[in-house]
């Protein structure tokens, strides 16, 4: 296969003739292309990580995040839990939807699930 300059468009003056070009040196020059490419951008990703590393030294701040501390263990003075659990009323909803209810009720309020005792759960009327 032969690429004529007028499919090369501008890079047809790169090569001085007017002469076709082999698919050869097309795939070279695409080659080249690409290495340059990734050459460049590793070269920017370590000048970042360069300038991160001497920001963190100037700021005396560290790179990576801490580890998020573990939760503190429940005690129980001296007796086992008492579970709260009781039976949930459910009043015309179904057992997924009481449960998805129950989760973001915990979720959102920051107490865990085994510390809340819900006595019923029950769909709001539209006024």
């Amino acid at each position: 296969m032969q690429i004529t300059p007028q499919l090369l468009g501008i890079f047809a003056g790169i090569y001085g003739s007017e002469d076709a070009v082999s698919i050869s040196k097309v795939l070279l020059v695409a080659l080249v292309g690409f290495i340059t490419v990734v050459t460049l951008l590793s070269i920017i990703a370590l000048f970042i990580k360069f300038i991160a590393f001497v920001f963190a030294k100037v700021t005396g701040k560290k790179s990576a995040p801490a580890p998020a501390a573990k939760p503190a263990p429940v005690q129980t003075a001296g007796k086992t839990a008492k579970t709260l659990r009781s039976e949930v009323k459910l009043i015309d909803v179904d057992e997924p939807t009481a449960a998805v209810i129950m989760a973001l009720v915990s979720h959102n309020s920051g107490i865990p699930l085994e510390r809340l005792d819900f006595k019923s759960i029950k769909p709001l009327e539209d006024k």
